[in-house]
C-alpha cells in the first residue's frame, strides 16, 4: 500500500500514475484498486479525535479570555489617553503613547507565542492519533485488497463514493487497541 499525503505527494503521485498510464498505455485497472480517506473527517469522527478537539478548544478559550482582557486593557489605555490628551504636555503625551505602543507590542508577541503553543499542543495531541490512523488505514487497505490509498477526496477531481474508506477506517480505529 502506498500512503500519499496532502503535502504535495498526492498531486505528484497521481500525476505520475496518469502520465505513466497514458505514456505506456497501461489501463487504470492494471494499477489496482485505489481508495481514499478524508483524514480530517476520520480524525474528527473518532473518540480520540473528539477528545483532542475538546482539550484544544478548552485551552484555546482560556488563552483567548486572558488575551481579550489584555486587549481591552490596552484599548482602555488608548481611550483614556485621548480623553486626557489636551491636559498633557507634549513630552508626557509622547511618553504615554510610547508606553501604550510597548504594551501593544508585548501583547502581539504574547498572541504569537500563544498561537505557537496551541499549534504545538495540537500536534502533540493529534500525532499519536495520526500514527494509529496510518496503521489502521494499512490494515483496512489490505482487507479491501487496495493497491493505493490517497488522502482526501478534495485533492481528486473525481472518485466513486465506494472508493471512500473513511468510515471503515473510523470503525477499525475505534475497535483497535492502542
Amino acid at each position: 500500500m502506498i500512503y500519499l499525503s496532502q503535502r504535495g505527494f498526492l498531486t505528484r503521485g497521481v500525476a505520475v500514475l496518469v502520465v505513466m498510464g497514458l505514456t505506456l498505455g497501461i489501463p487504470w485497472s492494471a494499477l489496482g484498486n485505489i481508495g481514499y480517506v478524508d483524514m480530517q473527517k476520520a480524525i474528527q469522527s473518532t473518540q480520540a479525535g473528539k477528545k483532542a478537539k475538546e482539550t484544544l478548544d478548552s485551552e484555546f478559550q482560556k488563552r483567548k479570555q486572558k488575551l481579550d482582557k489584555k486587549k481591552n486593557d490596552i484599548e482602555a489605555m488608548g481611550k483614556d489617553l485621548e480623553k486626557k490628551r489636551n491636559l498633557m504636555t507634549e513630552e508626557a503625551l509622547q511618553k504615554r503613547q510610547m508606553e501604550i505602543q510597548e504594551e501593544m507590542m508585548r501583547f502581539q508577541k504574547e498572541v504569537a507565542e500563544n498561537q505557537l503553543e496551541i499549534q504545538k499542543k495540537e500536534e502533540e495531541l493529534v500525532k499519536p492519533i495520526i500514527e494509529k490512523m496510518k496503521r489502521v488505514i494499512d490494515k483496512v487497505a489490505k482487507e479491501k485488497n487496495l493497491s493505493m490509498v490517497i488522502e482526501n477526496k478534495g485533492q481528486v477531481l473525481y472518485a466513486r463514493e465506494e472508493l471512500d474508506i473513511t468510515e471503515d477506517v473510523v470503525k477499525a480505529f475505534e475497535k483497535e487497541k492502542n
